[in-house]
This record gives C-alpha cells, sequence and structure tokens, in this order.
C-alpha cells in the first residue's frame, strides 16, 4: 500500500478522524508562530506529522490498525517523505528566519531551503525542522516498521523515497523517479551498489523506468538487470503506457519470465546474503573491488557486480546488441547455467548475450543453493533445493545457507533458525548443519552440481551409498534424485 505523510486538512471537521485527532493530540509540525503548518501534497491542502514524537508514532500506528481492519494489507510503500510540498515552505510562506535564509544554502533545487518542502523554521517536538529534515523519512519508516510488527505481527515490510543513515534497520528503497531510458538503466547499478554500502541492502530502481514510454528491448533487458536487485519492482507513471511483461511480444513475454524465475530459483542464495547483512553488516549487490581490492581494473566498474562473494552479473546495458563485454578478475569462473570454465588474467572478454540470456558467472571456490522455482516465491520457497559447486583450481569450495519460515519476527535472535555449511574439497562435499531448526527438514536437496571436476569418476557415493551421476565433457558433475533431508548431515564422494 502507498502511502504519503501528507494529511488532508480540508474535510468537514468531525469527519476525518486521522486529522481530527491529530490535531487534538498536537501531532502535526507547526509552523514557527505555533500554528499547524500547512502545505500542499496528493490529497490537496495538508499537515505534515512530526514523527520525532512519540505521540504522532502512535497516533501513526492507530491510523494504519483502523485502516487495516478495513483492508488487510501486508507492507508499506512510504512516499513523498522528504518531506515533499507543492508549495514552497506552507500555503502562507516561511518566517525570514536564520534557519529559513542561512548564510549558506547548498545547491538545492530551487535555490532556497523552503524549494518544494516544508519550512527550516517550522516546529517539532525534538527541534527545528532546520536539524531534523533529512531524518524525516527514517523517523516515518521507523514508525511504520514498528507500527507493522504490532499490527501484522509479522517482520515488518517498508520501502521509503526518503532515507538516512541506519534506516536499513526499518525499511528499503527504491532509487526515486527514474526515466524508461538506457542511461537509466545503466546508473541504476550505482545506485543499488551506493545504498548497499550506505547498509540499505533492499533497494533497486523501478524497472522498465517510471517516467517516458519504454520500449521492448529496453524493458527486456531491464527485467534481466532487475531480477537481481536486491528489491525489484516493475513501475511506472499513471500516464505511460503498460509495461508489464504481458502487453509485449511472446518472446519478450518469455524473457523476462524466464528473468524472474531465474530470480527465485536464486532465491535461497539472496536470502542468505540478507542474513549476513542483518548480522554483519555485509553488502548484498557488491561491487568488484570489495572482493579484488588490489586488482586496479576493478576500481572504475560500474557495469557489473556480484552478490555476495560468488555470483558475478554482466547485464546488457546498450541497446541493438547480441553481446556484453565483462571484466573478469584473474582466476577460474564458470558460466552458471552451463558449467562452461573461463580462464582470466584479469581481463575483458566479449560474452554472447541474445535478448532471452543476462550473463551471470561463479566464482572458483564458492558453492551456492537454488532452488526449484514456481509461479509465487511463496510456492518456491517449499520446493526442492539443487546445490551447484564451483570448485577451485585446487578442487575446493564452499558455502552456506540461512533459513526459516520467512516471516516470524527476530528469528536468528531468538534461534528460530536453521545453518548449513557446505564444504568441499579432495573428491568429498559435506553437508553440515551448524544450527538446528525444524523448517529445515521440510526442504530435500534434489540435486548436487559439481563444476570444475577434471576427470570422470568412476563411483560416486552419497552417504557411503553408491549414487547414479552424469560426467558432462566440460567437466560437470551431477549427482540426481537425492531426496536428501537439508536437515540432516550428508556427505558426497566422488573417485
Amino acid at each position: 500500500m502507498i502511502l504519503d505523510p501528507g494529511i488532508s486538512s480540508t474535510q468537514p471537521s468531525g469527519s476525518y478522524w486521522p486529522f481530527d485527532e491529530g490535531i487534538k493530540r498536537g501531532v502535526f509540525i507547526n509552523d514557527s508562530n505555533g500554528h499547524t503548518l500547512i502545505g500542499k501534497v496528493w490529497p490537496g491542502l495538508t499537515a505534515f506529522p512530526d514523527f520525532s514524537d512519540p505521540e504522532t508514532q502512535e497516533w501513526w500506528f492507530q491510523n494504519l490498525q483502523r485502516f487495516h481492519t478495513h483492508i488487510p494489507f501486508d507492507g508499506l510503500w512510504i512516499d513523498m517523505n522528504e518531506p515533499s510540498n507543492f508549495v514552497d515552505g506552507s500555503l502562507s510562506g516561511c518566517a525570514d528566519t536564520k534557519y529559513d535564509s542561512p548564510p549558506y544554502t547548498p545547491g538545492v533545487l530551487g535555490g532556497f531551503l523552503r524549494s518544494k518542502t516544508i519550512c527550516a523554521s517550522a516546529h517539532q517536538k525534538l527541534s527545528s525542522h532546520y536539524n531534523l529534515h533529512s531524518l524525516y523519512g527514517l523517523m516515518e519508516a521507523k514508525a511504520s516498521s514498528s507500527a507493522l510488527e504490532r499490527i501484522v505481527g509479522k517482520r515488518p515490510f517498508v520501502i521509503s523515497r526518503s532515507t538516512f543513515p541506519s534506516q536499513g534497520r526499518y525499511s528499503g528503497h527504491w532509487l526515486g523517479d527514474n526515466r524508461s531510458t538506457w542511461k537509466d538503466l545503466y546508473t541504476s547499478i550505482s545506485g543499488m551498489l551506493t545504498f548497499n554500502l550506505l547498509g540499505i541492502p533492499l533497494v533497486g530502481a523501478d524497472v522498465c523506468g517510471f517516467s517516458g514510454q519504454t520500449d521492448e528491448e529496453l524493458c527486456v533487458r531491464w527485467t534481466q538487470l532487475g531480477a537481481f536487485y536486491p528489491f525489484m519492482r516493475n513501475h511506472n507513471d499513471q500516464d505511460a503506457q503498460a509495461q508489464d511483461p504481458t502487453v509485449f511480444s511472446p518472446a519478450a513475454r518469455s524473457a523476462m519470465k524466464e528473468a524472474i524465475l531465474l530470480r527465485y530459483t536464486l532465491f535461497p542464495l539472496l536470502y542468505t546474503l540478507f542474513h549476513h547483512a542483518h548480522t554483519h553488516g555485509h553488502t548484498v549487490a557488491r561491487p568488484l573491488l570489495f572482493e579484488f581490492p588490489t586488482d586496479q581494473g576493478t576500481y572504475a566498474i560500474d557495469k557489473q557486480f556480484l552478490w555476495g562473494k560468488a555470483l558475478l552479473v554482466t547485464p546488457v546495458l546498450e541497446p541493438g546488441v547480441d553481446y556484453v563485454a565483462g571484466y573478469f578478475p584473474k582466476g577460474l569462473w564458470y558460466d552458471y547455467y552451463t558449467g562452461d570454465s573461463l580462464v582470466s588474467s584479469g581481463e575483458e572478454i566479449k560474452l554472447p548475450a541474445p535478448l532471452d540470456k543476462i550473463n551471470i558467472h561463479l566464482r572458483e571456490g564458492s558453492i551456492i543453493p537454488t532452488q526449484r522455482p514456481n509461479t509465487t516465491l511463496w510456492v518456491s520457497s517449499g520446493q526442492p533445493m539443487h546445490l551447484i559447486g564451483a570448485l577451485s583450481m585446487e578442487g575446493v569450495a564452499d558455502g552456506d545457507l540461512f533459513w526459516d519460515d520467512g516471516e516470524t519476527m527476530a528469528t536468528y535472535e531468538t534461534n528460530q533458525y536453521a545453518y548449513i555449511r557446505f564444504r568441499a574439497q579432495q573428491g568429498v562435499m559435506t553437508s553440515e548443519v551448524l544450527h538446528e531448526n525444524v523448517e529445515a527438514s521440510y526442504i530435500t536437496v534434489e540435486t548436487v552440481s559439481f563444476y570444475g571436476v577434471k576427470a570422470k569418476p568412476e563411483r560416486v557415493t552419497v552417504n557411503s551409498q553408491d549414487a547414479e551421476f552424469t560426467y558432462r565433457a566440460n567437466q560437470v558433475l551431477t549427482v540426481t534424485d537425492l531426496g536428501l533431508n537439508l536437515g540432516q548431515n550428508f556427505t558426497i564422494t566422488w573417485m
């Protein structure tokens, strides 16, 4: 549900509880004269809640609770919370104070602090708006997250436009009103990486662009890149033409569907990366320089990125091409789809990229969990898993998996989760359950593939029992029909 902070102020007295109750409890921001500051946003003339006041946070919860009884909702998309204003300052302007006209004004839109927002001299519970302006979105996100926990009783989901450091604890973020252009497709990568560095890992751009008219090729390529945004959403302006997959050709629909199913397939990896972000402040989408700090060739790369340390994404960012050039740091890499190996000395390599494909590669030494995709992520999350081990030159790899029920609050803090470590070396892969939880017992491991097995094994065993396997000429070993319980230790050996 989209929700703006501006509260309509023009309803007949006694007819609109949010405003009437807000006035009664004094929850709105006041102008420099102590009167309710009135601006203008989508509902017309509006008052702005003061989220620095605990009373406002309780009033916000009660508003959401009342609305939830009429229309149950799962999450909140909080918009226009810079706070944004269609008039400069307020309906009656702003006082001539040191806050509204400081001796130095940064290069803001319109040249004044009041431009398209509220007066800097406005009064809030904690301080002047001058001191709190940049915290507005953070404080609203905190109030919204807390309210959702109380109303829904599950893990809250909030997406906010305005952000501030520490906001990743309470909400994710989308990158604002972009345009349907190839340039905006390209720059979304640096925006996504920046917010990961700032501790807001749940971030993405509006897929296919927000304003302007997209086209089929751009929308396909954007859907492929968007499948690797930590937060993926196709969204556009109400005046633009529809851009959901169903409005395009069968070939485009198929390509978009495959991209989304690929995202669902990789969900166990993505979920585990979010666990590490939560517990250790790690990035989810990651610049190459983070993993290869001594390789100066990675320093300026803004057209590729990693998921965690293991998965390299090389999207197409230009029209009319069926290839893409990507930089591969020194080492051994594997095509995710085929297991074909690529040995790089630290160089740019030209890759085939037909319209129905986005190039992704696995880094040597990694094991990633994937899952059979289904129509929705909720259904996919119960499907069997497939492990992929990308062996190093020495035949070594490792990885992990965090798993819980997907919605209970604070599962890590309350020990309601499973954590599993995968290791491979010298022809043996082990799956070790380091933390047990019943949720893992509902999932089976169906298949395991190893990329980079240098010779065809004579025998493969699973928990010391002979197992069927296939071996391809590109050095990919696959063990199928396993039916292993994810919640129990197991060992696979090839010799």
